[in-house]
């Protein structure tokens, strides 16, 4: 036994002169980590194996025979596959024209169809519902499926409209739930912010979205200037895979006038989420800069010419031009205090405020509110119209402290921002950092695309 350890150390001292001989860098490495480790630690140490390089290496060839070409043929006559393809319902559509577009050319599919009652329910007529058609490769209907959000909960529905295993077909409503993903964004102004997103193909919610985030800080109705820029992160659900619609916009940059205002989505425990800026104060105010989720100011607070009176006079209030039947809401927490009808005013809604303050809803075409009624701020009180004395749908709203008319705009500006809570603060931190990351990501992007 003895000798077999003489043998087996000097076999090693053999490999070790060898390793420092063709290594000697290796080796210093493993002298280095001794020294510094102290010899009291865990360390890792250079293989002692044999190297790789000096292995004896071995050829080995091999013939393969490939299948025939008639035999390969054969396969790809037998194999048969299915065809895929997705389209949007169309409000003119019919069996027909949708079944063209999705490439399917079958009459006995087409009939099924024609004649099944959640099909003439759920997918006819209803425009923008996502639809999947797979079909055998000479085009017969295997299987159709439509995907839509019936409200703003997380699930969505899908009608299955198959061929059965004895040739004819069936359909079926099921629920199943969204899936959530983040996308990024930007744009930049040349006229408008719709303009913006839609050329950057950002949904008009999501426009909608940035508008009221960011409108305590800029006006969107004066002051947007050529050149504006802006970044957005926002969720979009999906189904199946297939994006059905935009979610709520996560954190979002607006650059107006070389200023730039940030917002983050964020919400403690146990209470409501809101929008905050990036280091920590709240972007909820008291009062909203408009009872019009977005529209056109004609006239604001200031001396004009009365286009029914003929005369100049004070206008002590802002009018926005809409649509006759867009909502109109709170621009802040308060009670019903009138409503109803009030000589030029027409149709007319009066809520109350906390210290003296009241605001005016005034030429609607209908009133969703009763004296007395509490509403929140953001909630629908009326619609658009012109009742009263007005020459066009619009809204004419004024703000009045004490019974003294106020500009809307300097009052909400005048809100106070509440911060993050100090318990949440670390949350937020850890948040915000993630999201300047991608807001700066989707900036890079939007300079990407415009160069």
């Amino acid at each position: 036994m003895k000798n077999g350890f003489i043998a087996a150390g000097e076999l090693l001292l053999t490999r070790l002169a060898h390793q420092v001989e063709h290594h000697p860098k290796r080796i210093t490495t493993v002298v280095a980590a001794l020294l510094l480790g102290g010899g009291g630690g865990a360390f890792a140490v250079a293989s002692m194996a044999p190297d790789a390089a000096d292995l004896p290496v071995r050829q080995i060839t091999e013939t393969v025979q490939p299948i025939s070409v008639a035999e390969q043929a054969e396969a790809l006559d037998i194999h048969r596959f299915n065809l895929f393809r997705s389209d949007t319902v169309r409000p003119t559509d019919s069996v027909d024209t949708l079944l063209q577009r999705l490439g399917i050319s079958d009459p006995v599919a087409a009939a099924f169809l024609r004649n099944d009652a959640l099909v003439r329910i759920s997918l006819l007529g209803r425009n923008g519902r996502q639809v999947t058609a797979e079909a055998t490769e000479d085009h017969r209907l295997v299987r159709l499926v439509a995907r839509w959000t019936p409200d703003d909960s997380n699930t969505f529905q899908r009608l299955v409209f198959e061929k059965t295993a004895r040739g004819s077909f069936s359909s079926h409503i099921e629920t199943a739930p969204l899936s959530t993903s983040s996308k990024l964004a930007g744009g930049t102004i040349r006229s408008s912010l719709f303009a913006a997103t839609d050329e950057a193909g950002i949904p008009d919610t999501v426009a909608t979205q940035l508008a009221e985030i960011f409108s305590g800080d800029v006006d969107f109705h004066r002051s947007l200037r050529k050149g504006d820029r802006f970044s957005v992160v926002y969720e979009t659900l999906e189904a199946d895979g297939e994006p059905l619609r935009a979610g709520r916009v996560l954190s979002a940059e607006f650059i107006n006038d070389g200023k730039a205002h940030q917002a983050l989505w964020f919400q403690e425990p146990g209470q409501k989420g809101s929008y905050y800026t990036l280091d920590g104060n709240s972007m909820r105010r008291a009062f909203l800069t408009s009872p019009v989720e977005f529209s056109r100011v004609t006239s604001g607070f200031k001396m004009r010419f009365h286009p029914i009176l003929q005369t100049w006079r004070a206008h002590l209030g802002t009018d926005y031009a809409a649509p006759t039947g867009t909502a109109v809401r709170a621009v802040g927490d308060g009670v019903v205090d009138f409503a109803g009808v009030q000589n030029g005013y027409g149709n007319v809604v009066m809520l109350k405020h906390r210290n003296n303050q009241m605001t005016v809803y005034a030429h609607l075409s209908r009133i969703g509110v009763t004296r007395g009624q509490t509403v929140s701020q953001g909630q629908t009180v009326g619609a658009v119209g012109s009742t009263g004395w007005a020459t066009g749908p619009h809204l004419h709203f004024e703000f009045r402290v004490n019974g003294v008319h106020q500009d809307p705009m300097t009052i909400a500006h005048q809100a106070q921002a509440v911060p993050v809570s100090p318990a949440a603060r670390p949350a937020f931190n850890r948040l915000a950092s993630a999201m300047r990351i991608q807001l700066s990501a989707a900036a890079s992007v939007q300079q990407a695309s415009a160069d």
